[in-house]
């Protein structure tokens, strides 16, 4: 790496150079404007001669050589070429010869410029939410640079989630450079990753609901009527004509949660069953259970 100073104004011009620096950047720069790494390979494999002959075509045959650089033997446009003007140091310097404050990484932008890493954050939402839809209006305090380009202020904004019916938990929602912003600095992404509040009636998995109903042993045995009260405050009677073992679940289709590419179909009610045994008998009790059970 390395570093240059620029000097004091009055700024100096190729009219004002001595004719062996303007002999100088002529032999420097006898090579029209390329990538140094095409020059070199050009000088690996051919030599001086490459450079300014030119390199073999393909085909060969008599005339195997392209046509290499002619210098124009005009050192002024060189200069104004490889310069971009002819005062090399006019980026330094206002119209007015006051010096300019650049800021980190350089001129015009030649600097490396970095993205922020993304900010991720939960955002916690109700299953109610998630069932209907909803819109999430979330305050952010972020750095904004001011129209000097070298200063910062501290400013709120509000971004907006539209949540839509049967996001998942896991939906991630990104807002794409809304990070602090800075000199020679891409501000980074917000991320937004959906979080489900626990609810006290229901366990969603995937489209799913689950219900788990407390049911006594004599109506998991004789049957029963469940009711459960749906996210959309309907009330459902769902009939148990089955006995209730351990592991029986009742399906109830279309009351779950709306599906995400077609809001109008839903998953399906799942009722799970917590069965509560008494906890003493009769010794009449025991024997109408006795005779009912084991005979």
């Amino acid at each position: 790496m390395s570093c240059f100073s620029p000097p004091e104004p009055p700024h100096p011009t190729p009219q004002g150079c001595s004719e062996g620096v303007l002999l100088s950047v002529k032999w420097l720069f006898p090579i029209p404007p390329c990538p140094l790494a095409v020059r070199r390979g050009i000088y690996d494999r051919f030599g001086e001669e490459g450079l300014k002959g030119g390199i073999p075509v393909e085909s060969g045959g008599e005339d195997a050589w392209t046509a290499g650089y002619v210098f124009h033997n005009n050192p002024d446009k060189v200069f104004k070429e490889f310069f971009g003007g002819h005062n090399p140091f006019a980026e330094f310097f206002t119209k007015d010869g006051l010096e300019v404050t650049l800021p980190f990484g350089g001129l015009r932008g030649r600097g490396v410029m970095k993205q922020d890493p993304p900010m991720v954050w939960d955002l916690h939402v109700s299953l109610e939410d998630l069932f209907f839809g909803c819109t999430k209006k979330i305050k952010i305090s972020r750095r904004v640079m001011n129209e000097d380009g070298q200063t910062s202020t501290i400013r709120d904004k509000i971004l907006i989630i539209d949540v839509q019916p049967g996001w998942k938990q896991g939906t991630r929602v990104t807002f794409e450079k809304e990070g602090d912003q800075g000199p020679n600095i891409i501000p980074g992404d917000i991320t937004f990753v959906i979080q489900e509040k626990p609810h006290p009636r229901f366990k969603r998995t995937n489209n799913d609901l689950i219900y788990v109903a407390n049911i006594p042993l004599g109506k998991a045995l004789i049957g029963c009527t469940v009711d459960v009260r749906t996210l959309d405050g309907r009330l459902l009677s769902i009939p148990i004509n089955d006995i209730v073992h351990p592991t029986y679940c009742k399906v109830v289709p279309g009351e779950g949660m709306p599906l995400l590419k077609d809001p109008r179909r839903r998953g399906d009610l799942l009722i799970h069953f917590n069965v509560c045994f008494p906890t003493r008998l009769t010794p009449n009790k025991k024997m109408l259970l006795r005779s009912a059970l084991l005979s």
